[in-house]
């Protein structure tokens, strides 16, 4: 009798094993002291910190000093506990959306806030609502949520995710959560496909009407755009000075021109990369951007 009653148990012990793999437990809420920035993963769900963020001093920013104080404003009001709008970083590539983003959050911890940022993956949208939920359980923090180059297809529908970052369906957006994206379009879909859509479509006026209101519900549109060469010797000058590199200013000039050239653009990350070949050349050891 004892016998078959440990095997019972054994077998009440694998059936219960087995279904804490189908269901385990819920997870434990984040340490949100334990950081000041996290990445979003799905399957689990779960906020990964990060101990150093990948970023450079807003003052290293050259050429884009309006959009650079608009977003700071609008991220210091928010860190405070004002009203403030999601914001839509767009324009050519190259030119410091993303970096823009993460020097911004940088500066407002530098002026004592705990904001917390959170990078959500384009890819992970329709988990959305599911992180919302989980940073809205934690309203004695602040977030500013992050999604780099955002865009969709003519056949993507994690768009419709989105708007539950931008309006909130009928909870509303988390009071305590901020949205800021990047995108190398305006209205977040190739402009081809919105002409297609327009002369394919029985109701040509409706056809893109959801995707493309969608850029519409950012309370900031930041437009980025090419930069000059002035700005760009300008941003290679500040890198310069800013790690102790002393280099001929005319000398310089002429190896940042032609590097450009061989790059065939001009933009603050082809001055990034030609820097950090000065910098190597130089024998100089930088922290990776």
């Amino acid at each position: 009798m004892s016998r078959e009653k440990g095997a019972d148990e054994a077998t009440l012990a694998r059936i219960a094993a087995a279904l804490e793999r189908i269901a385990p437990p819920p997870a434990a809420p984040p340490d949100f002291t334990a950081a000041d920035a996290f990445l979003w993963h799905v399957a689990p769900d779960r906020l990964q910190p990060v101990e150093r963020v990948n970023r450079i001093d807003l003052s290293l920013l050259v050429g884009i000093d309006r959009v650079r104080d608009i977003l700071l404003d609008n991220t210091l009001r928010f860190a405070r506990g004002l009203p403030a709008n999601n914001a839509l970083l767009w324009g050519a590539r190259g030119m410091g959306k993303s970096s823009l983003v993460k020097a911004v959050h940088g500066a407002v911890l530098a002026r004592g806030s705990t904001l917390k940022l959170v990078e959500l993956q384009r890819d992970d949208l329709p988990s959305v609502g599911r992180l919302l939920a989980m940073l809205r359980a934690a309203p004695a923090h602040r977030f500013l949520l992050f999604c780099d180059d955002l865009s969709f297809s003519h056949d993507d529908a994690h768009y419709k995710s989105l708007k539950a970052v931008l309006d909130g369906g009928i909870e509303g957006r988390p009071e305590n959560v901020v949205f800021y994206a990047t995108s190398n379009r305006r209205h977040l879909m190739p402009r081809d496909m919105i002409e297609n859509e327009r002369s394919t479509a029985i109701s040509p006026s409706e056809a893109v009407e959801e995707k493309v209101s969608l850029s519409d519900r950012f309370g900031l549109w930041l437009g980025f755009h090419p930069c000059s060469q002035d700005e760009y010797l300008s941003m290679i000058r500040g890198y310069c000075a800013a790690y102790g590199i002393v280099i001929d200013d005319d000398a310089l000039r002429a190896e940042a021109i032609e590097w450009q050239a061989t790059r065939g653009s001009r933009s603050g990350r082809v001055a990034w990369q030609f820097f950090l070949d000065l910098a190597g050349r130089h024998g100089l050891r930088i922290g990776a951007r």
